[in-house]
Protein backbone atom coordinates (compact mmCIF):
# COMPACT_ATOMS: atom_id res chain seq x y z
CA UNK A 1 0.00 0.00 0.00
CA UNK A 2 2.50 2.57 0.70
CA UNK A 3 4.18 1.36 -2.52
CA UNK A 4 1.42 2.46 -4.05
CA UNK A 5 1.11 5.85 -2.76
CA UNK A 6 4.50 6.57 -2.93
CA UNK A 7 4.23 5.89 -7.10
CA UNK A 8 1.00 7.77 -6.90
CA UNK A 9 3.00 10.73 -5.58
CA UNK A 10 5.87 10.40 -7.94
CA UNK A 11 3.10 10.60 -10.95
CA UNK A 12 1.46 13.06 -9.54
CA UNK A 13 4.75 15.33 -9.28
CA UNK A 14 5.53 14.46 -12.58
CA UNK A 15 3.04 16.88 -14.43
CA UNK A 16 2.64 20.42 -13.20
CA UNK A 17 0.67 23.47 -14.14
CA UNK A 18 2.65 26.62 -13.24
CA UNK A 19 0.11 29.10 -14.49
CA UNK A 20 1.10 32.56 -15.21
CA UNK A 21 4.73 31.72 -13.84
CA UNK A 22 7.26 33.64 -16.32
CA UNK A 23 10.57 32.36 -17.64
CA UNK A 24 13.92 33.50 -15.78
CA UNK A 25 16.45 35.75 -17.04
CA UNK A 26 19.70 33.51 -18.23
CA UNK A 27 22.27 34.17 -21.03
CA UNK A 28 22.49 31.36 -23.31
CA UNK A 29 24.12 30.41 -26.18
CA UNK A 30 23.21 28.83 -29.77
CA UNK A 31 25.45 26.02 -31.01
CA UNK A 32 26.35 28.94 -33.51
CA UNK A 33 27.68 31.27 -30.76
CA UNK A 34 24.39 34.48 -30.34
CA UNK A 35 23.81 34.96 -26.96
CA UNK A 36 20.19 34.41 -26.19
CA UNK A 37 18.29 36.39 -22.90
CA UNK A 38 15.82 33.25 -21.76
CA UNK A 39 13.29 35.60 -20.47
CA UNK A 40 12.97 36.78 -24.29
CA UNK A 41 12.04 33.56 -25.92
CA UNK A 42 8.78 33.25 -28.08
CA UNK A 43 7.59 32.27 -30.77
CA UNK A 44 5.80 35.28 -31.92
CA UNK A 45 2.49 34.93 -29.86
CA UNK A 46 1.95 31.29 -30.27
CA UNK A 47 2.70 28.36 -27.56
CA UNK A 48 6.24 26.97 -27.54
CA UNK A 49 8.09 24.40 -25.85
CA UNK A 50 11.39 24.23 -23.87
CA UNK A 51 13.05 20.54 -23.65
CA UNK A 52 16.24 19.89 -21.28
CA UNK A 53 18.55 17.21 -22.51
CA UNK A 54 22.47 15.72 -22.84
CA UNK A 55 23.77 14.03 -25.29
CA UNK A 56 24.24 10.73 -22.33
CA UNK A 57 20.54 10.82 -21.53
CA UNK A 58 18.77 8.25 -23.62
CA UNK A 59 14.86 9.18 -22.37
CA UNK A 60 16.21 12.99 -24.13
CA UNK A 61 17.42 11.54 -26.87
CA UNK A 62 14.34 9.34 -27.40
CA UNK A 63 12.11 11.84 -26.70
CA UNK A 64 13.73 14.60 -29.06
CA UNK A 65 13.65 12.32 -32.10
CA UNK A 66 10.17 11.03 -31.47
CA UNK A 67 9.01 14.25 -31.54
CA UNK A 68 11.53 15.08 -34.88
CA UNK A 69 9.69 12.54 -36.34
CA UNK A 70 5.80 14.32 -36.28
CA UNK A 71 7.50 18.28 -35.74
CA UNK A 72 6.72 19.38 -39.82
CA UNK A 73 3.31 18.20 -38.78
CA UNK A 74 2.87 20.16 -35.51
CA UNK A 75 4.55 23.26 -37.17
CA UNK A 76 2.04 23.33 -39.98
CA UNK A 77 -0.89 22.75 -37.80
CA UNK A 78 -0.20 24.92 -34.55
CA UNK A 79 2.83 26.88 -35.89
CA UNK A 80 5.06 25.87 -32.73
CA UNK A 81 8.41 25.89 -31.89
CA UNK A 82 10.81 23.35 -30.10
CA UNK A 83 13.89 25.08 -28.25
CA UNK A 84 16.00 22.15 -26.94
CA UNK A 85 18.45 23.26 -23.99
CA UNK A 86 21.51 21.17 -23.66
CA UNK A 87 23.19 20.48 -20.44
CA UNK A 88 26.26 19.33 -21.29
CA UNK A 89 29.42 20.16 -20.19
CA UNK A 90 33.08 20.81 -20.66
CA UNK A 91 34.18 18.73 -24.20
CA UNK A 92 30.73 17.53 -24.74
CA UNK A 93 29.17 20.81 -24.84
CA UNK A 94 31.34 21.28 -27.96
CA UNK A 95 30.01 17.98 -29.45
CA UNK A 96 26.32 19.29 -29.29
CA UNK A 97 25.93 20.67 -32.50
CA UNK A 98 27.02 17.67 -34.42
CA UNK A 99 25.52 15.14 -32.23
CA UNK A 100 22.13 17.57 -33.05
CA UNK A 101 22.93 17.08 -36.59
CA UNK A 102 23.27 13.82 -36.78
CA UNK A 103 19.69 12.87 -35.69
CA UNK A 104 18.39 15.63 -38.05
CA UNK A 105 16.63 18.03 -35.07
CA UNK A 106 15.28 20.83 -36.87
CA UNK A 107 14.94 22.39 -33.14
CA UNK A 108 16.58 25.69 -31.69
CA UNK A 109 19.61 24.64 -29.87
CA UNK A 110 20.74 26.32 -26.78
CA UNK A 111 23.52 25.22 -24.50
CA UNK A 112 23.22 25.27 -20.38
CA UNK A 113 26.99 23.73 -19.48
CA UNK A 114 27.19 24.93 -15.98
CA UNK A 115 22.89 24.45 -15.86
CA UNK A 116 22.24 28.27 -14.63
CA UNK A 117 19.21 28.33 -16.54
CA UNK A 118 17.76 24.91 -15.27
CA UNK A 119 19.16 25.75 -11.68
CA UNK A 120 16.93 28.86 -12.71
CA UNK A 121 13.50 27.04 -12.90
CA UNK A 122 14.29 24.43 -9.95
CA UNK A 123 14.14 21.99 -12.79
CA UNK A 124 15.90 18.39 -11.14
CA UNK A 125 16.09 15.38 -13.56
CA UNK A 126 16.25 15.16 -17.03
CA UNK A 127 14.47 15.29 -19.60
CA UNK A 128 12.49 17.60 -18.57
CA UNK A 129 9.70 19.56 -20.62
CA UNK A 130 8.01 23.32 -20.31
CA UNK A 131 4.91 24.27 -21.92
CA UNK A 132 4.84 27.99 -22.76
CA UNK A 133 1.90 30.02 -23.84
CA UNK A 134 1.80 32.81 -26.46
CA UNK A 135 1.98 35.53 -23.55
CA UNK A 136 5.18 33.86 -22.05
CA UNK A 137 3.62 32.04 -19.45
CA UNK A 138 5.09 28.24 -17.98
CA UNK A 139 1.47 26.88 -18.05
CA UNK A 140 2.91 22.94 -17.65
CA UNK A 141 6.69 21.62 -16.47
CA UNK A 142 6.39 17.71 -17.19
CA UNK A 143 9.38 15.39 -16.23
CA UNK A 144 10.38 12.26 -17.34
CA UNK A 145 9.76 10.12 -20.46
CA UNK A 146 7.63 7.54 -21.74
CA UNK A 147 6.61 6.02 -25.12
CA UNK A 148 3.92 8.24 -26.77
CA UNK A 149 3.93 10.55 -23.82
CA UNK A 150 5.11 13.49 -26.43
CA UNK A 151 1.55 13.37 -27.64
CA UNK A 152 0.19 15.16 -24.84
CA UNK A 153 2.82 17.99 -25.72
CA UNK A 154 1.12 18.73 -28.86
CA UNK A 155 -2.55 18.19 -27.24
CA UNK A 156 -1.59 20.71 -24.79
CA UNK A 157 -0.56 23.12 -27.34
CA UNK A 158 -3.70 23.03 -29.10
CA UNK A 159 -5.93 23.52 -26.08
CA UNK A 160 -3.85 26.76 -25.86
CA UNK A 161 -4.94 27.73 -29.30
CA UNK A 162 -8.81 27.01 -28.71
CA UNK A 163 -8.69 29.26 -25.77
CA UNK A 164 -6.78 31.84 -27.06
CA UNK A 165 -9.07 32.05 -29.76
CA UNK A 166 -11.54 34.92 -29.71
CA UNK A 167 -15.49 33.36 -29.63
CA UNK A 168 -17.55 34.48 -32.55
CA UNK A 169 -19.68 37.27 -31.38
CA UNK A 170 -23.07 39.81 -32.28
CA UNK A 171 -20.10 42.47 -33.74
CA UNK A 172 -18.23 40.01 -35.31
CA UNK A 173 -20.54 38.48 -36.93
CA UNK A 174 -22.10 41.84 -39.07
CA UNK A 175 -19.10 42.11 -40.68
CA UNK A 176 -20.23 39.72 -42.92
CA UNK A 177 -23.03 41.17 -45.50
CA UNK A 178 -26.20 38.99 -45.87
CA UNK A 179 -26.89 35.92 -44.36
CA UNK A 180 -23.15 34.95 -44.57
CA UNK A 181 -22.90 32.00 -41.61
CA UNK A 182 -19.57 30.51 -40.48
CA UNK A 183 -18.08 27.89 -42.36
CA UNK A 184 -15.78 24.93 -41.06
CA UNK A 185 -12.49 26.42 -40.40
CA UNK A 186 -13.50 30.40 -40.64
CA UNK A 187 -12.59 32.72 -38.36
CA UNK A 188 -14.64 35.52 -37.04
CA UNK A 189 -14.39 37.71 -39.40
CA UNK A 190 -13.30 35.88 -42.14
CA UNK A 191 -16.84 36.97 -44.19
CA UNK A 192 -15.15 40.22 -44.66
CA UNK A 193 -12.54 40.72 -47.28
CA UNK A 194 -11.14 36.84 -48.63
CA UNK A 195 -14.25 35.36 -47.90
CA UNK A 196 -14.84 31.41 -47.87
CA UNK A 197 -18.13 29.89 -49.40
CA UNK A 198 -20.47 28.56 -46.12
CA UNK A 199 -23.34 26.85 -45.74
CA UNK A 200 -26.38 28.58 -46.45
CA UNK A 201 -24.33 31.41 -48.27
CA UNK A 202 -25.77 33.29 -51.26
CA UNK A 203 -23.53 34.00 -53.80
CA UNK A 204 -22.81 38.05 -53.52
CA UNK A 205 -23.30 37.92 -50.00
CA UNK A 206 -19.87 38.69 -48.96
CA UNK A 207 -18.02 41.90 -49.40
CA UNK A 208 -14.94 42.62 -50.96
CA UNK A 209 -13.02 39.49 -52.63
CA UNK A 210 -15.08 36.57 -52.44
CA UNK A 211 -13.95 33.38 -53.61
CA UNK A 212 -16.98 31.22 -53.50
CA UNK A 213 -16.58 28.24 -55.54
CA UNK A 214 -20.34 28.06 -55.59
CA UNK A 215 -20.93 31.92 -57.24
CA UNK A 216 -22.54 31.39 -60.71
CA UNK A 217 -22.34 33.89 -63.10
CA UNK A 218 -24.44 36.69 -61.42
CA UNK A 219 -22.11 36.73 -58.90
CA UNK A 220 -19.10 39.83 -59.97
CA UNK A 221 -16.87 39.03 -57.03
CA UNK A 222 -15.56 36.05 -57.98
Amino acid sequence: MKRFLLSTMVLMMSVVTASYAQLPSVQLKTTEGKTINTAELNNDGKPFIISFFAKWCKPCNRELSAIAEVYDEWQEETGVKLYAVSIDTGQDAMKVKPFVDNHGWDYEVLLDPNSDFKRALGIGNIPHVLVIDGKGNIVESHSGYTEGSEVHLIEKVRELLAAEKPACDAAAKQQCAGDCKKAEDQSCGDCKGDCKKAEGQKCGDCKGDCKKEACTGECKNK
